[in-house]
């Protein structure tokens, strides 16, 4: 079983940056697909990026350009780098891991089987 923490967030000015992190305990990640889902209030939550074991990526068309995902099988450790960042991206990250082998556009949040608490994300104008 798979348990996962995230780290980083907080408060930044618009257009500025900041780094999350996940880390995995628990079973091997081998074939987990890693992501960060994001919830701002009044609204579903969303898949933000994924990463699959290989380094294959997904971003959803709002962070295309801005943010960036990679990982560390080796350390079990997923990242988040989210540069240019917008009131609207104001939201919980949650971390999420799936059996999902190569695929990476999995954006069903019911298909991930781990999740961290989540940590805010505060983007002021």
């Amino acid at each position: 079983q798979v348990q996962l923490v995230e780290s980083g967030g907080g408060l930044v000015q618009a257009g500025g940056s900041l780094a999350l992190s996940c880390a995995a305990s628990g079973s091997t990640m081998n074939g987990y697909v890693m992501a960060w889902f994001r919830q701002a209030p009044g609204k579903e939550r969303a898949v933000v990026a994924a990463i699959n074991w290989s380094g294959d990526t997904w971003y959803a068309d709002s962070v295309k350009t801005r943010f960036t995902i990679s990982r560390n099988n080796a350390k079990k450790a997923m990242s988040m780098q989210m540069n240019s960042l917008e009131p609207e991206d104001t939201a919980v990250y949650s971390c999420a891991a799936g059996a999902l082998g190569a695929v990476i556009n999995q954006q069903l949040a019911s298909e991930y089987d781990a999740w961290g608490l989540g940590t805010q994300v505060t983007v002021s104008s």
